[in-house]
C-alpha cells in the first residue's frame, strides 16, 4: 500500500469511527425523549431533511439535489427505503431492549448478501453462508430469551429492520451514483410521512423535542454524512467492523444512563453474532488483501 493510500486509509477510518461513536447515542436519544415512537419518527424525519437541505444548500450549494434530477427515479425509491428503515428502528427500540435491537442489525450486511445474490446475482461466498446460519442460530437465541422476557414483538420488528436496510444496500450497489445525502434526507420525509397520522408530535415535552432536535439536527445527520465519506476510502468488510462500535456502545449508555441491563440471552445470542461478523469481516479483509498482492 503507498503512502498516500495509507493516508486516505486511515482519514476513512478516522472519519468512520467517528462517525459510528456519534451513531451510538441514537438510541439513547430515543429513550431520552420520553414520547411515543410515532412522535420519535415524525421530528427526527423533518429534522434530518432540515439538517441535510441546509447542508446541501449552503455548503454544498445545492449540488447534491441537483444532481438527483439526473437519477430521480432510483433515488425516490433508495429513500423510499432507508425512511421506512429510519421508522422501524424507534418502533423496535420501544418494544425491546436496546442491546436486543442494534444486536439484531448487525445482520444487515447478510440481508444484503442474500438480497443481492437474489436480485443482482452476484455469489454469496461459502463463509458467508457458515455466517449466515450461525448468525440465524444467535438471533433465535434472542427471540427465545425474548418469549420469557418480553420484547418478541421489538425483536421481529428489529429483524425487519435489518432486512429492509440489507435490501437498501442492495439498491444502492445496482446504483452506486446517486448522491447519498439527498437520499438521507428524503429518507427524513419518508419518515415523517409515515408517522403523520399516528403521532401526536405538539404533545412531545419541551424537554424530549431537545433531545430529538440535537438527535436529528446534528447527531444523526453528522454521523450519516461522516460514515458516507469515510467509507468512500474503506471496504465494506472494514466499515461492518468499525458498525460494531455501536453494537458494543450503544446499550453501554443506554446501561449506564437509564439502567437498562441486557438479559442472559441477548448477551450469548449477541456474543455468538458478533463473534460470527468479526470473523467474517477478517476473513474477507484477508482474502482482499491476498488478491491485492497477486494482483500487484
Amino acid at each position: 500500500m503507498s503512502k498516500s493510500s495509507l493516508d486516505l486509509h486511515t482519514r476513512g477510518t478516522a472519519i468512520v469511527a467517528l462517525g459510528v461513536l456519534l451513531l451510538s447515542f441514537d438510541a439513547l436519544m430515543v429513550r431520552l425523549a420520553g414520547t411515543s415512537a410515532w412522535n420519535v419518527i415524525f421530528w427526527r424525519g423533518v429534522f434530518i431533511f432540515v439538517s441535510l437541505a441546509l447542508y446541501d444548500g449552503l455548503i454544498q450549494r445545492g449540488a447534491g439535489f441537483m444532481a438527483v434530477r439526473d437519477r430521480l427515479r432510483p433515488a425516490l425509491i433508495a429513500g423510499f427505503l432507508a425512511g421506512v428503515g429510519l421508522a422501524l428502528f424507534p418502533l423496535s427500540i420501544m418494544q425491546t431492549t436496546v442491546a436486543n435491537t442494534v444486536v439484531i442489525l448487525t445482520t444487515t450486511p447478510f440481508f444484503a448478501a442474500l438480497f443481492t445474490r437474489l436480485f443482482l446475482g452476484e455469489p454469496v461466498p461459502g463463509r458467508t453462508w457458515v455466517a449466515i446460519c450461525t448468525v440465524a442460530v444467535g438471533v433465535g437465541w434472542i427471540f427465545a430469551g425474548s418469549l420469557s422476557a418480553g420484547g418478541l414483538i421489538g425483536d421481529v420488528l428489529a429483524l425487519c429492520a435489518a432486512a429492509w436496510f440489507g435490501l437498501n444496500m442492495t439498491y444502492l450497489r445496482k446504483h452506486p451514483d446517486i448522491p447519498r445525502i439527498p437520499i438521507v434526507a428524503m429518507s427524513g420525509v419518508v419518515a415523517a410521512i409515515l408517522a403523520l397520522v399516528p403521532a401526536l408530535p405538539f404533545q412531545v415535552p419541551v424537554a424530549g423535542l431537545r433531545f430529538l432536535a440535537v438527535s436529528g439536527l446534528v447527531q444523526m445527520p453528522l454521523a450519516m454524512v461522516m460514515i458516507s465519506v469515510g467509507t468512500r476510502f474503506l471496504p465494506p468488510a472494514e466499515v461492518t467492523l468499525l458498525l460494531l462500535i455501536e453494537t458494543l456502545l450503544g446499550p453501554i449508555w443506554v446501561w449506564r444512563i437509564l439502567g437498562e441491563v441486557p438479559g442472559i440471552d441477548t448477551l450469548l445470542g449477541g456474543g455468538l453474532i458478533l463473534l460470527t461478523l468479526t470473523a467474517h469481516s477478517y476473513a474477507t479483509l484477508r482474502q482482499m488483501k491476498r488478491q491485492a498482492l497477486k494482483s500487484a
